[in-house]
């Protein structure tokens, strides 16, 4: 499969963090959520190895309001502008001013408490406020959007985005597997979808098998030390 080189370089980059660099324990789960959302970010729902698919979003790429604006959109452009009130907020968010841009959705929320996308732009806005924290505030917007349009894959994805970004793998994992879960089988971002979970299972394996490792070894090194003594 075209994106294996991709997950492949993932997981030795993790194995160089933890055998070479030394990366302490604790720091583990944030550095594989780094990983993976550079490859979370490998095509907006696009399918890896095909023309058609688009470009890469890396990890800053993906924190700028610019793209985090043309991301969402993407996911909900039917040909016609969005509506006002979205053009504001996306105004402030493409400037990182995403205090006033979830100031100005709470306020428009009251005229369009039924519009997915409205709350969508508002948990992003929430939890780029709270540079990259999923906050209850945000997880309730994200729950909003799905209830709004539960066949949509945009609320699912982004919150699954947002917990790679507060080091939260296995919360991730949980979300898109809820969205693959509920996703028709023809539907245009499942393939990609699977490479994200694909890419999860495998560094989140690596972890606790390095983590065995590094017990055993550090288990190893105190019997050596008594010994010694």
């Amino acid at each position: 499969m075209a994106w294996m080189p991709i997950l492949l370089l993932g997981i030795a980059a993790m194995l160089t963090a933890i055998l070479v660099l030394r990366l302490p324990k604790q720091g583990w789960m944030l550095f594989a959520a780094v990983l993976i959302f550079g490859l979370a970010g490998y095509g907006t729902f696009g399918s890896p190895g095909k023309p058609a698919a688009p470009k890469a979003a890396g990890a800053e790429q993906m924190r700028s309001g610019e793209q985090l604006v043309q991301a969402r959109r993407s996911l909900f452009d039917d040909g016609s502008p969005p509506p006002s009130h979205l053009v504001t907020s996306d105004g402030y968010a493409r400037q990182g001013r995403y205090e006033e841009a979830a100031g100005f959705l709470r306020n428009a929320i009251k005229d369009y408490p039924n519009d997915a996308e409205t709350w969508l732009a508002l948990a992003i806005a929430l939890v780029e406020h709270a540079e990259g924290q999923v906050t209850p505030p945000a997880i309730a917007a994200f729950s909003k959007a799905q209830e709004a349009f539960p066949e949509h894959p945009g609320a699912g994805y982004f919150l699954g985005m947002a917990f790679l970004r507060s080091g939260q793998p296995e919360d991730a994992r949980r979300v898109w597997a809820e969205l693959l879960e509920r996703s028709p089988e023809d539907a245009p971002w499942r393939q990609d979808l699977e490479f994200r979970l694909a890419g999860l299972d495998q560094l989140i394996a690596q972890m606790d098998s390095m983590r065995r490792m590094m017990e055993a070894q550090d288990a190893a090194e105190q019997r050596a030390q008594v010994v010694e003594e």
